[in-house]
């Protein structure tokens, strides 16, 4: 049995704290929580939180799933906490947004309940929104049984909606998304993630430099029409039913306004080939992907232009390997993952980029 849908669409501040206690243990940051959620629900007469469990892997939040028990009614919910340091920053304002602009729209997302800026309640800021239970996110696991019988469907739909996401009028989220001019929008991207590697670089990284090369001297044309832009449209970051559904599209901290064929080019990436073939995404071939992407969104892949944005995608993966590499070492993030996603995942941008280059031998 689950509950209403929370009232209204985001928190209203909490107590000012200028130096907030940050919970040391899982068992102080549910009674953190529970506090919490007693303050946004007063009408409750009973009300406590259990089963607070951390999920690992993401990159810029931490996750956490727990249980809400109001009134002998229970609700699965998921916390997005900020974290001390992360490895892309990220405003968490844009992301709750994202799940209120597509609630209830051929973009499927979870609901959202509360967004707290204020970090006194719970040490840093989060929002809170609804779990979807009985799926899967994680790519390696979506490659075996019982997902694999599904691929087709599931590639289908993975590119189908992010179609639709590319036809999404961008003037519902103008005032949460800064505004960018369309020939503007190549070197913003390119100047942004240019920076992060140019301050988080532990080592010389040639083959990176050429590449940053290259995309300032071959410049994309301008978008046709600016788009709502995922920033990390992947199959990780979509939640599968045990049907082959999908349910929910996660994680739109790096959600912008820019060229639709960014998000198209990022799916693609070589990263992502969990099988090891030509499957873009571990799913479908590229030309089906391409094919549904366009029939969604009524856009055209022009080639040239894809091209241009699967490099810069090459380039913007490895800045965020490299600030992964960086945190880890400089203490801010001790999370294994860090270190191991700049491990493992270095040389396979290295080797995408000079593929789309023309340079790998």
């Amino acid at each position: 049995m689950s509950m209403a849908s929370p009232p209204g669409d985001r928190a209203a501040p909490g107590p000012a704290s200028s130096k907030p206690a940050v919970p040391e243990t899982v068992e102080a940051l549910a009674s953190a929580l529970t506090a919490y959620c007693r303050q946004r629900l007063p009408q409750a007469r009973a009300l406590h939180v259990s089963g607070l469990q951390r999920i690992f892997g993401g990159a810029s939040r931490q996750t956490w799933r727990f249980v809400l028990h109001q009134d002998g009614m229970v609700q699965p919910l998921i916390l997005r906490r900020d974290p001390e340091a992360s490895l892309i920053e990220t405003e968490r304002r844009i992301e709750f947004s994202a799940y209120q602009r597509f609630a209830d729209t051929a973009v499927p997302v979870p609901r959202v309940w509360w967004l707290e800026e204020d970090p006194g309640p719970l040490g840093h800021p989060f929002f809170v929104m609804e779990e979807i239970t009985g799926c899967e996110a994680g790519p390696l696991k979506l490659m075996a049984e019982p997902y694999r019988s599904h691929h087709e469907a599931l590639a289908a739909q993975k590119w189908t909606i992010l179609g639709q996401l590319s036809a999404t009028p961008p003037r519902e989220l103008a005032q949460v998304l800064p505004a960018v001019a369309p020939e503007q929008v190549w070197r913003r991207e390119l100047d942004h993630w240019q920076a992060v590697i140019e301050r988080d670089a532990v080592q010389a990284q040639p083959v990176l430099w050429a590449a940053l090369r290259w995309l300032r001297a071959h410049p994309p044309p301008p978008p046709r029409q600016l788009a709502v832009v995922h920033g990390d449209y992947r199959t990780g970051n979509l939640l599968v039913d045990r049907q082959g559904r999908i349910r929910a599209v996660l994680d739109w901290e790096m959600m912008h306004l820019g060229d639709p064929l960014e998000d198209l080019a990022w799916g693609m990436n070589r990263a992502w080939c969990f099988q090891r073939d030509e499957r873009v995404g571990g799913l479908a071939r590229r030309e089906q992907a391409i094919a549904w992407w366009e029939a969604a969104s009524g856009l055209r892949a022009e080639a040239q232009a894809l091209h241009w944005w699967e490099l810069f995608n090459a380039v913007k993966a490895q800045a965020i390997w490299l600030s992964a590499a960086r945190t880890f070492e400089d203490g801010g993030n001790r999370d294994l993952m860090m270190v191991l996603a700049a491990w493992s995942l270095i040389n396979t941008e290295d080797r995408a980029l000079l593929d789309l280059m023309g340079r790998l031998r």
